[in-house]
C-alpha cells in the first residue's frame, strides 16, 4: 500500500497518545507506505506532540470539525480532488459514529475499514470485531500486524538529559490532578492528593506534580501544604508533552486521574494508579499490565470521583 489514511475524530491530546502504539505497528509492517491523518480537530502530531516523533502528512480540507456536520457528505470527495489527494489504497476509520463513517466514506479509496455498527460501512467483512482495531485490521488485510508499542529511545536525547537533570534521584511518586475537559467532574480532591502525598513522604518517598506553569495559585497553594512537594517543569525551559513523559520515566510509580497526562505517563511504562469517576476506564485507561485501576462506579457504585478514599490509593502504592 502507498497511501493509508488514519482518521480520528477526538481532539485531546489524550485522544492522539492512545493510538501512538497502532501508528507505530502500522508504520513497521507498511514501512514504505506514507501515512496521512485526517480529524475534526488539529493534527497533534505535527504540533504539541512532535517531540515524540510519530509523523503523520495533515489532509487538510479547509473543513472544520470534519465529519460533524452533514453537508459535509456533500463536498468530501470534492474536496480531495480539489486538493490532489487521490486515491487513499486503505482509509482506517477509529471512531464509530455513523454520520462521520458514512462521510468519511466518500473519500476516494481502495479498501475501507470501520468498526461503526460491527463493520457495516468496511469494505471487507470481519466476524466478531474486537475493541482492538490492531487485530481487526489484521484480519481485514489478512496479514499478522505485529504490536509494537511506544519506546522512550523515540525521545530526543535532550529530553531525556533533561528529565535525568530535574529529577535526578529516586523514590519519586507522580502525581496528576488537573483535567482538561471541563464539562465532567473527573478531578479528585486536591486535599485528598494533597493528604496522599504528605502521606507518601512519611513512608520516605517524594511527591512529584504534574502542573502547568501557568496555574501558578494552585502550584502554591499545592507548596504550602506540601512543602517537600517536587515540580520539575517550573525548573526548565522545555515545556512539551513529550518532557512529561521522559520525567515520568524517573519514577516509581504515579497516581492519576483520567486526563492527557495519563497518557502521557503510560508512555514511560511504569506502574500507575488511575482514578476514574464519570467517564469509562474501559475504554479510556492506557492498556498496560502496571496499570490499577480505581473506579468509583465499580466500588462504590457512584460516578462521584471523590467517594474514592486516600486510604485505598495508598494501599496500592
Amino acid at each position: 500500500m502507498n497511501k493509508i489514511l488514519i482518521y480520528n475524530s477526538g481532539g485531546g491530546l489524550g485522544d492522539s497518545i492512545q493510538i501512538f502504539s497502532l501508528i507505530i505497528s502500522l508504520k513497521n509492517h507498511f514501512s514504505k507506505s506514507k501515512f496521512y491523518f485526517l480529524g475534526a480537530h488539529s493534527n497533534h502530531f505535527l504540533g504539541k506532540l512532535k517531540e515524540y516523533n510519530i509523523h503523520l502528512e495533515t489532509v487538510d480540507l479547509d473543513l472544520k470539525y470534519f465529519g460533524f456536520r452533514w453537508w459535509h457528505f456533500l463536498i468530501a470527495k470534492k474536496k480531495i480532488l480539489q486538493k490532489s489527494y487521490g486515491k487513499f489504497d486503505l482509509v482506517i476509520d477509529l471512531q464509530t459514529k455513523f454520520r462521520n463513517s458514512m462521510i468519511l466514506k466518500r473519500i476516494p479509496h481502495e479498501g475501507f475499514y470501520s468498526k461503526t455498527f460491527n463493520g457495516f460501512f468496511s469494505s471487507k467483512k470481519i466476524k466478531n470485531f474486537s475493541n482492538d482495531h490492531l487485530k481487526n485490521l489484521s484480519l481485514f488485510i489478512e496479514e499478522d500486524i505485529i504490536e509494537v508499542n511506544f519506546k522512550l529511545n523515540n525521545l530526543s536525547k535532550s529530553i531525556i538529559n533533561e528529565a535525568k537533570r530535574l529529577l535526578p534521584g529516586s523514590n519519586y511518586i507522580g502525581f496528576s490532578l488537573t483535567q482538561g475537559n471541563k464539562y465532567r467532574k473527573k478531578s479528585w480532591s486536591i486535599f485528598k492528593f494533597t493528604a496522599l502525598a504528605n502521606k507518601i513522604i512519611a513512608k520516605n518517598k517524594i511527591p512529584v506534580f504534574f502542573i502547568e506553569k501557568n496555574k501558578i495559585d494552585l502550584i502554591e497553594k499545592i507548596k504550602s501544604q506540601v512543602p517537600a512537594a517536587i515540580f520539575p517543569e517550573l525548573n526548565s525551559e522545555l515545556a512539551c508533552p513529550a518532557l512529561v513523559t521522559a520525567l515520568a520515566s524517573r519514577l516509581n510509580s504515579a497516581v492519576t486521574i483520567d486526563n492527557g497526562i495519563m497518557h502521557m505517563i503510560a508512555l514511560a511504562n511504569i506502574p500507575m494508579i488511575v482514578l476514574f469517576g464519570p467517564t469509562k476506564s474501559e475504554k479510556f485507561a492506557p492498556k498496560s499490565k502496571f496499570v490499577k485501576i480505581l473506579d468509583s462506579k465499580k466500588i462504590h457504585k457512584t460516578k462521584d470521583i471523590n467517594s474514592i478514599e486516600v486510604d485505598e490509593v495508598l494501599s496500592l502504592i
